[in-house]
């Protein structure tokens, strides 16, 4: 099969490489479509924590749909031809040698684990999110559905409530999806932080009651004006610490700052001289597999009320061949919401 893999030295390329092998509780899938993440970006960069300079050359891609094409003896929850979310290709020393794995989904075959199977110690984590997809959806669009769930798994862990005040930094697909997300769970008081007029408009569509443009406007005397005692929630979904420190002129006593997905250095220095006495930061970096399966009906009840749109939030289409362009497009901030990799 054809993969894309990132070098040591962060370079891009398609390579010919084994199919993944499976075991008798697994299900080989054939690829569909995968999207393109900031995860992938800071595996590119060679910044996601956990992964050294030792696991390189690693395969890309963790937001993948593939078909079911083979089916191990003891799989009980997926048949040939279900399209099932979240498969990967696990590094294999054997089978794929010198290649690690940055989940792998960027490739033409991948592996799911069947939960409903007789695992002798129980099924991986991951299964619980290997979801099968009804047949309404359409398996290319529904790449979006992992982030959807990353982030509806990560409202619930944050504990949001309605009647909280939250200011969300970075309105790209993940925090657009939040705002999205905690406006139709009943959250009225939502500030929406961005340099970019075009994503504070799109903000403005998905549910933010307020917009700050942070190059022009001083954020933290605008959210004083809103909410003199400061707000519940700072979150920030754009994967800067800095917004660590800015958050903590913005929280009321008990407020919390929180961080979603992985920060390109594994250190935070935070300065809290502007905050209250009592405060907290909360990183949610790696959402559970079995929490985000658990979000799935909330998000498919969502879309099908039409309350929410899966083509709102995609901009751009690639087919596998044009990987390589498709994360340079990726890395210059050319792709405005998601980009899907269609095989």
């Amino acid at each position: 099969m054809k993969t894309l893999v990132v070098a040591k030295d962060g370079k891009l390329s398609i390579q010919e490489v084994n199919k993944p092998k499976y075991n008798e509780y697994q299900a080989l899938v054939k690829t569909i479509a995968c999207g393109m993440c900031g995860t992938d970006i800071k595996l590119i960069h060679r910044t996601f924590k956990g992964f050294p300079e030792s696991v390189y050359p690693i395969m890309l891609g963790h937001e993948g749909v593939g078909e079911v094409v083979e089916v191990g003896a003891k799989v009980k929850g997926f048949k040939v031809g279900d399209k099932v979310l979240l498969p990967f290709v696990d590094p294999d020393a054997d089978n794929l040698p010198g290649l690690g794995s940055g989940w792998g989904a960027l490739s033409e075959y991948a592996v799911v684990c069947d939960p409903e199977a007789p695992w002798p110690d129980g099924a991986p984590d991951c299964a619980f999110a290997q979801t099968v997809l009804d047949d309404d959806l359409d398996p290319v669009d529904a790449v979006m559905i992992v982030t959807f769930r990353e982030v509806l798994s990560s409202i619930r862990y944050f504990g949001i409530q309605p009647q909280d005040s939250v200011v969300v930094f970075g309105c790209g697909p993940v925090g657009l999806t939040y705002i999205k997300f905690m406006s139709l769970l009943g959250v009225k008081n939502l500030i929406a932080c961005d340099i970019l007029p075009e994503k504070l408009a799109q903000a403005k569509d998905y549910g933010a009651t307020h917009l700050i443009n942070s190059k022009e406007q001083d954020v933290a005397a605008e959210v004083r004006k809103l909410f003199p005692e400061g707000v519940d929630y700072v979150l920030d979904a754009a994967g800067v610490p800095a917004i660590v420190t800015q958050g903590m002129a913005l929280i009321k006593d008990r407020g919390s700052v929180l961080c979603y997905g992985v920060p390109e250095k594994e250190e935070v220095t935070i300065d809290f001289s502007k905050a209250d006495y009592n405060w907290r930061v909360i990183y949610q970096q790696m959402p559970r597999k079995r929490e985000e399966g658990q979000a799935h009906a909330q998000i498919l009840e969502w879309m099908r009320s039409g309350q929410l749109n899966i083509k709102d939030f995609i901009s751009d289409y690639f087919p596998f061949e044009q990987s390589v362009e498709a994360y340079d497009k990726l890395l210059s901030r050319k792709i405005m919401k998601k980009g899907i990799i269609t095989f």
